[in-house]
């Protein structure tokens, strides 16, 4: 596991926001897992917050394009998976204060 890299990634996430709320997907709760290998392989697991979602293939484009860019990252890899469903408990508590949630 490449740590380092991954909190880049984290970091990088932090900047996609989910085009019809205005939070980013980290803080959503859209990313499941990141991991990256010493050799730069990245597999990014997320969801979306309806398996209908019309811009998908924009944020996806978005997550792909900043972090193939990121320094160290050799092979990329996305999988969107619905199990488990998204729900607002997988927010954060800066995500539903940016909301009004709290």
């Amino acid at each position: 596991m490449n740590t380092e890299l991954e909190s880049r990634i984290i970091d990088t996430l932090k900047t996609v926001f989910d085009p019809e709320i205005p939070v980013n997907i980290y803080e959503l709760g859209l990313i499941y897992k990141v991991e990256a290998s010493d050799e730069g392989k990245v597999e990014i697991t997320m969801t979306l917050t309806s398996p209908n979602c019309p811009m998908i293939d924009d944020m996806l484009d978005e997550i792909h394009e900043k972090t193939i860019a990121l320094p160290g990252v050799t092979d990329f890899k996305l999988n969107v998976v619905f199990d488990p469903p998204w729900t607002r408990d997988m927010m954060s508590d800066e995500a539903r204060l940016e909301l009004g949630l709290m």
